[in-house]
C-alpha cells in the first residue's frame, strides 16, 4: 500500500469539500480531494442546480401560458422533456466545468474512488492510503425512504425524477417539505396533476405558519392538491400506477410516486466511528467548530446535525479551512442562516419564527408585521401575491425575516444582515429601497415596526 502525506485530506468532494479544500488552498495548505463520484456532489449534480434549471423551465412555461395577460401573443404547445433534459444538464455540464477548473488552478489533487477513513488522520482508497495533519469529513447525504417502502419502478427519489424522460400525468409526492413542493410546482406547471400527502398539519412545516398557510393557498389556486395531517400507510404498484394508502384508509393512484420524506448522513460502512467519531442517528457529532473531539478530524455538510443546505456547507467547509490555518472564524448561528425554498411562489426565511420567538422571549416581548405584496408594485407587475413578515423583540432587534412571493429568495440576504447583525427597525427605517423594486416591501415591514408605515396603515 502507498502511502501519500498532504496538510489536508477532505473525503467528499461536495459543498462542503470543495469549499474546504478551495479554502485551505488558498491558505497555502497542500490539499488532496477524494470524491467517488464528481466534484460538486448532490448539489450540482443531482440537487441544487439540476433542480432549479427545471424551475427556471418550468416558470418560463406559466409566463408563456400566461402572456396573453400582459398583451403578448404567444401559445404553449407543449413541454418537450428532452429538451428540458438537455437544457439542464448543459447548466451542470458548465458549472462542472468551471469547478474543475477552479480546482485544478489551486493545485488541488483530486482522488477519484470511494474513501475510507483509517486511523491517524489518513483515507484508504483501493491501494493507496492518504495521511493528513488534518482530515475533513464531507461525505454528504442520500435520499431517505419509509421502512417498507421500497424505491424502484413507478417509486422515485428526486434523483430518479430528475432522470424521467416524460412528464407524468398524475404523480403523487410524499413529503410537504423543501423537495416535494419544488417538484410539485414543477411539474404542475409542466401540466401534470399533482398531489402532495404530508403527514403534519401543513406544507413547509418548518417554516413561519404565515408562511406554510399562504404557501396552500397559493398552491390550491394553481391546482396543486394536498392531504394534510394524515400519516403514510403503504404504496402498491403495477406495470402502469402507483397506488398509495393513508392511515386513514383514504388511497390515492398516480403514475409515479414521489418519495421525499428527507435526506440521511452517508457515514454507513465509512470507519468514522471506528476512528474515534461520535455519530448519532448517522450523523456525526462535533462542537460550534465543528471538531469531531479526535485531534485533526473535523467533519461539514449535511453529515452534521442541522441544515442541509449548500450554503451552510460552503460555510462550515471555509471556516474548518480557515482554524486548520490558524485563524479564527466565528461560528455561525442555525438560525442566521437563510433558508430558501425555490418553488412558485418562493419561500424564504432567516431568523426564527413568531412561535419560536414567543417561546423564547413570552408573547409580550415579541411584535410581528405582515406586510402584503399586493402592496407593492414591482410584484404587481410581475404578477405575483404574497407577503413579507418581520418579527421583532419589542423595543429591541429583529428576531426572523420570513418571505412568500416569486422570487422573492434574492431578498432574503437583507434579512440575513438585519438578524445577524441584531438590528434594529428604527435602524434600517432610514435606508431607502429603490422604487419599484420587491425590496421595497421589506422596507415597508420593517417602516411599520419602526412606527413609521408609508404604504400602510
Amino acid at each position: 500500500m502507498t502511502t501519500h502525506t498532504f496538510d489536508v485530506v477532505i473525503l467528499g468532494g461536495g459543498s462542503g469539500g470543495y469549499a474546504a479544500a478551495l479554502r485551505a488552498a488558498e491558505l497555502g495548505k497542500k490539499v488532496a480531494l477524494i470524491e467517488k463520484d464528481k466534484v460538486g456532489g448532490t448539489c450540482l449534480h443531482r440537487g441544487c442546480i439540476p433542480t432549479k434549471a427545471l424551475l427556471h423551465a418550468a416558470e418560463v412555461a406559466e409566463h408563456v401560458r400566461d402572456a396573453a395577460s400582459v398583451g403578448v401573443t404567444a401559445t404553449l404547445e407543449g413541454i418537450d422533456a428532452a429538451g428540458v433534459r438537455s437544457y439542464r444538464e448543459g447548466i451542470v455540464a458548465k458549472k462542472f466545468k468551471g469547478l474543475e477548473g477552479l480546482i485544478k488552478a489551486r493545485g488541488i489533487t483530486v482522488v477519484a474512488g470511494s474513501g475510507r477513513l483509517d486511523t491517524d488522520r489518513a483515507v484508504v482508497v483501493g491501494e493507496d492510503r492518504y495521511v493528513g495533519a488534518d482530515v475533513v469529513l464531507a461525505t454528504g447525504s442520500f435520499s431517505r425512504s419509509l421502512p417498507g417502502l421500497e424505491i424502484g419502478g413507478r417509486i422515485l427519489t428526486s434523483e430518479q425524477a430528475l432522470a424521467l424522460d416524460e412528464v407524468p400525468k398524475r404523480v403523487l409526492i410524499l413529503g410537504g417539505g423543501v423537495i416535494g413542493v419544488e417538484f410539485a410546482s414543477v411539474w404542475r406547471s409542466f401540466g401534470a396533476e399533482v398531489t402532495i400527502i404530508e403527514a403534519l398539519p401543513h406544507l413547509v412545516p418548518n417554516e413561519d405558519i404565515a408562511l406554510s398557510k399562504g404557501l396552500e393557498r397559493a398552491f390550491r389556486r394553481r391546482g396543486i392538491a394536498y392531504s394534510l395531517g394524515v400519516r403514510f400507510q403503504s404504496a402498491t404498484q403495477t406495470a402502469d400506477a402507483v397506488t398509495v394508502t393513508l392511515e386513514d384508509g383514504k388511497t390515492f393512484e398516480a403514475d409515479y410516486l414521489l418519495v421525499a420524506v428527507g435526506r440521511g448522513p452517508a457515514t454507513a460502512d465509512l470507519g468514522f466511528a471506528e476512528a474515534g467519531a461520535t455519530l448519532d442517528r448517522g450523523f456525526v457529532i462535533v462542537d460550534e467548530e465543528l471538531r469531531t473531539g479526535v485531534p485533526g478530524l473535523w467533519a461539514v455538510g449535511d453529515i452534521v446535525p442541522g441544515l442541509q443546505l449548500a450554503h451552510r456547507g460552503f460555510l462550515q467547509g471555509i471556516a474548518v479551512a480557515e482554524r486548520i490555518a490558524g485563524l479564527s472564524p466565528a461560528p455561525m448561528p442555525e438560525a442566521n442562516i437563510p433558508r430558501v425554498t425555490y418553488c412558485s411562489p418562493e419561500v424564504a426565511s432567516v431568523g426564527i419564527t413568531e412561535e419560536a420567538a414567543v417561546a423564547a422571549h413570552g408573547a409580550e416581548q415579541v411584535v410581528s408585521y405582515d406586510y402584503n405584496l399586493a402592496g407593492n408594485g414591482k410584484s404587481e407587475i410581475i404578477g405575483t401575491g404574497g407577503l413579507v413578515k418581520v418579527v421583532r423583540l419589542k423595543d429591541g432587534p429583529v428576531l426572523g425575516v420570513h418571505l412568500l412571493g416569486d422570487r422573492v429568495g434574492e431578498l432574503i440576504t437583507e434579512g440575513q444582515l438585519a438578524v445577524a447583525w441584531e438590528a434594529h427597525p428604527e435602524d434600517i427605517a432610514p435606508l431607502i429601497h429603490a422604487h419599484p423594486t420587491q425590496s421595497e416591501a421589506l422596507g415597508e415591514a420593517f417602516l411599520a415596526l419602526a412606527g413609521k408605515p408609508l404604504h400602510a396603515l
